[in-house]
């Protein structure tokens, strides 16, 4: 039994990302209750199409691949993480929503400047390019600070600012990262908090090969 809270939180996180919830249960005006109900019968997003499903890659894994790519060597100059990423975000220790559930896929390249940009699954009425920026925290460990503008399914209501926060380690080989989100959807005030989603990262590197 989905509590209220959870319920409201599930409501906000269909607002603020289309893409979380089943196409006809994906509306600004589903109510708590209506909430509730959908989430019994609830199940992950579908992939945009034409993208992998990335939820088999698990951190462990990653730690221990022996792939390589000829691009990326150990002397390479660049930070392990510049170039451009497939990646999926998964839901975990957020009420109200299963863990597993896909919150996002999509693109984003890392830019060798610190900057980030993003190219997400969510309809571009919704919002689905966004920004941030990165920092090396640790040898092959960064941390990301990331901004959205959210609009409802309609595309002419500004919801309002949203900011995603990951920090995620590269594998030895380069080809994969993995590691942990929070995303917090605000009001157009850009302070008042109308839901709060943590989960797992996980991406694959995309190069001109």
């Amino acid at each position: 039994m989905i509590t209220k809270i959870g319920a409201v939180t599930a409501t906000l996180a269909a607002i603020a990302f289309g893409t979380l919830l089943p196409a006809q249960h994906a509306s600004a005006g589903c109510t708590p209750a209506q909430a509730s109900e959908d989430l019994v019968a609830w199940r992950p997003a579908s992939l945009a199409d034409g993208l992998r499903p990335l939820a088999f890659m698990q951190t462990a894994d990653l730690a221990d691949s022996q792939l390589s790519y000829s691009d990326f060597g150990d002397s390479a100059p660049l930070p392990s993480v510049v170039g451009l990423w497939q990646f999926a975000f998964l839901s975990k220790g957020t009420p109200g929503i299963p863990d597993g559930a896909q919150i996002d896929t999509g693109y984003v390249t890392w830019h060798s400047d610190g900057t980030e940009l993003m190219n997400s699954g969510r309809a571009p009425m919704t919002g689905s390019f966004c920004m941030g920026a990165w920092k090396q925290i640790g040898r092959s460990t960064f941390k990301l600070n990331h901004f959205a503008l959210s609009w409802d399914n309609s595309g002419t209501v500004f919801v309002g600012p949203a900011n995603i926060r990951e920090v995620i380690t590269v594998n030895r080989a380069r080809d994969h990262y993995a590691g942990t989100f929070t995303l917090d959807q605000y009001a157009s005030d850009g302070v008042t908090v109308l839901a709060h989603i943590t989960g797992t990262v996980t991406a694959m590197r995309i190069t001109a090969d």
